[in-house]
């Protein structure tokens, strides 16, 4: 069963950001959701993780049918859904490696030993041309841009989710990075992750394909079409939907 996202109001300090979002994301499938700053994307992300800064001020999310919209971050995490966060913080101390092996342990039933969980991620971080020098640093500790995006999509590929909310994850990225990232995040697609990816630009669309695109401006979802809506959006800018509101 999908993700689905039912009449959601979100906002900050009672204020209300997300006004009516409805939004259905099947395994295996994109959709994706573009607005200028300022229209409520990272609201709508952070409501859709239970971070305790967007509160949910209405509406429901069911996950396989189940309401999940009272649940904490760390059961919906537990229970396939993961977010990748558009500006994702730094932990000193703390190395890659470790962060994302208890990551991956804490939704296992049985615990992946150190040798099986070094090997695995080895091979992922070459897939994404990642150092193997890079696991031992630690967590985003003066990471640049894409350094951020490519561990971002590494712990996308090592949790394996069911849905996956992509917040800006094509931000900052040069061409071949974008490239690179986008071939991890393809690859979950294929494994039968459903991906909400956010954007303000069409780069990260084109190479994704979305099976629907879907334009937020003022909180509200003001069109919906289907790949053609990007490029359409990316010619003409949100102007005309302002202007509208």
């Amino acid at each position: 069963m999908p993700l689905e996202i039912k009449g959601l109001k979100a906002g900050r300090d009672g204020k209300e950001i997300v006004r009516g979002v409805t939004l259905t994301l099947a395994s295996g499938e994109v959709e994706a959701v573009m607005g200028p700053n300022g229209s409520g994307k990272s609201t709508l992300a952070g409501a859709l993780m239970g971070h305790p800064a967007h509160q949910v001020l209405g509406g429901r999310i069911l996950l396989d049918g189940e309401d999940i919209t009272a649940w904490p971050p760390d059961r919906r995490s537990r229970a396939g859904i993961f977010l990748s966060f558009q500006n994702p913080p730094e932990i000193p101390g703390v190395t890659v490696a470790n962060f994302l092996r208890a990551a991956v342990n804490a939704r296992r039933e049985k615990p992946l030993s150190v040798p099986e969980f070094h090997a695995r991620l080895k091979t992922e971080m070459a897939e994404l041309k990642m150092d193997p020098s890079f696991a031992s640093r630690s967590l985003n500790e003066g990471f640049s841009g894409g350094e951020r995006k490519r561990l971002e999509t590494l712990q996308l590929i090592l949790l394996a989710p069911k849905y996956a909310i992509l917040d800006e994850t094509d931000s900052g990225l040069d061409v071949d990075a974008l490239r690179t990232v986008t071939e991890g995040i393809e690859r979950a697609r294929r494994n039968g992750t459903g991906l909400l990816v956010i954007t303000h630009y069409t780069r990260i669309l084109e190479l994704l394909k979305p099976t629907h695109v879907h334009v937020l401006v003022g909180g509200l979802i003001v069109q919906s079409g289907g790949p053609e809506l990007a490029a359409e959006t990316e010619k003409s800018g949100y102007d005309r939907y302002l202007n509208q509101q």
